[in-house]
């Protein structure tokens, strides 16, 4: 089942290096420094940092490791531990496509991770799917 709605794969100084999104009013870099500096901010507080937020219909996980921080939304009616599974399970895939190594001698040039997206489409909703969503 499709549980994600969408996806955005950070560096840790905010820059997005993966987006997979639907509302194209989003800026991707504004929306990147946001959590950024919200998850800087929440390890000032506890040293894990943000895991996940809300807010009025949706939820927000996050998962930080190797530098990069993996953020999905979902509806807030989907249980927080199926979405943490999926979100792992992308996360283990975008390691084995990029190896970490690989990404510590990165020139910075996000279109690499473009391809991504194909590895994940089973995880992640899609229009039709929240159109019959809406009217069924």
């Amino acid at each position: 089942m499709k549980i994600l709605q969408d996806i955005w794969i950070l560096s840790e100084a905010g820059i997005v290096l993966f987006h997979r999104k639907y509302d194209e009013n989003l800026d991707d870099q504004l929306f990147g420094s946001l959590l950024s500096a919200l998850n800087s901010f929440a390890e000032e507080l506890v040293k894990d940092g943000l895991s996940n937020f809300e807010l009025k219909s949706k939820r927000f996980t996050l998962i930080k490791t190797n530098n990069l921080i993996f953020i999905a939304d979902s509806s807030k009616k989907v249980k927080e531990k199926k979405v943490m599974e999926e979100l792992k399970e992308i996360v283990n895939k975008f390691f084995k496509l990029y190896p970490p190594q690989m990404l510590k001698d990165w020139d910075n040039d996000v279109s690499i991770f473009k391809k991504f997206e194909n590895e994940i489409k089973e995880s992640l909703e899609d229009t039709i799917d929240r159109f019959r969503k809406a009217f069924w």
